[in-house]
């Protein structure tokens, strides 16, 4: 395998855990991560999910960097309409301040959130529809050109964090290639639209200060595990927690509830999300991992595991990086 490797955290709560011990796990997970040879750990901002502990993605990113050395670390993503331009260009600039060379800042136009928590955090709906702007002005900030007289960020100014588009739409390939930037594609849970969007993008992109050709990211699914069985028991598992993640609205579904609705046509978008996963032994997943980059174009893989246990999580990131051995970005 060719391309980095990187890992979506999705600092998962797992049922009778705290966050504490997320925030514990994630830790644990970067600094074997560092040895392993990955390139990146990116976290998602989320709100009023209860097994998702990354709302604060700025403060988790500091965390995680205060207990590493080398890994980049970042933001995969910041949901940008929720915040202003300058809180996020302070935010980053203080962490590349603090450790430089080091912060990765991926940017969603998605609420991250329900409608009532969208009100919760006095956003605005139509906030999305200034996205492109938002992406300007934040630029400006951290290149110290900035866009609104009079106004710097501080830190931040002329620190350059370097900036990602995230997206699973057409609508992120093309503001990616028209600001020549990177594009993350989230294919690990919208795989739809994910050929047409890199395609987009490699055809339309303009090279930028940050960037002179295209990079695109693809998420993919992996649970690795000593062997296929275990794999797949994890795999049906993971599909199990999602049923009630996505269809419960807060209810735990009981594994009897939760196994009837996998096999009725309700199931049917936990099927569709998860169309692009790698399962089984480190060598099974590895020869999906190659034929996915391919069936991408992907310069680079973020990896994301939903193994139920931390130990399982662990193992399964482990696995992957053996036998895949990451370069380097």
């Amino acid at each position: 395998m060719t391309v980095p490797l990187s890992i979506l955290d999705l600092a998962q709560i797992a049922e009778g855990a705290t966050a504490a011990e997320s925030f514990a796990s994630s830790v644990t997970l970067a600094q074997r991560a560092e040895e392993w040879g990955y390139t990146r750990i990116w976290y998602a901002e989320h709100h009023n999910m209860g097994s998702i502990a990354s709302s604060a993605t700025s403060v988790l990113v500091g965390h995680i960097a205060a207990s590493t050395k080398t890994i980049r670390l970042g933001s995969g993503g910041v949901m940008l309409p929720n915040h202003s331009p300058l809180t996020i260009a302070e935010q980053f600039g203080t962490l590349e301040t603090l450790h430089p060379g080091r912060i990765d800042l991926g940017l969603g136009r998605a609420p991250g959130s329900d409608q009532n928590t969208m009100r919760a955090l006095r956003r605005d709906p139509s906030a999305a529809d200034t996205f492109p702007q938002d992406v300007l002005e934040l630029q400006g900030y951290l290149s110290g050109q900035t866009r609104v007289p009079g106004v710097q960020a501080t830190p931040g100014a002329g620190t350059n964090v370097p900036l990602y588009i995230l997206g699973s739409s057409l609508f992120g390939a093309r503001l990616a290639a028209a600001l020549g930037l990177p594009f993350a594609f989230a294919s690990h849970f919208a795989p739809q639209a994910l050929l047409d969007a890199v395609s987009i993008y490699r055809r339309e992109f303009q090279p930028s200060e940050q960037l002179e050709r295209p990079h695109v990211i693809a998420g993919v699914n992996v649970i690795a595990a000593d062997s296929t069985a275990d794999a797949q028991r994890e795999f049906h598992e993971a599909k199990r927690r999602r049923v009630s993640l996505l269809l419960g609205r807060g209810q735990q579904f009981t594994t009897d509830e939760s196994e009837a609705i996998l096999n009725s046509p309700a199931s049917q978008q936990i099927g569709q999300m998860a169309r692009y996963s790698a399962v089984g032994t480190a060598r099974e997943v590895s020869d999906y991992l190659d034929w996915f980059t391919g069936h991408a174009g992907a310069d680079e893989l973020i990896v994301a595991t939903q193994a139920g246990s931390t130990d399982a999580w662990l193992r399964s990131f482990e696995l992957v990086a053996g036998t895949v051995q990451p370069v380097a970005a």
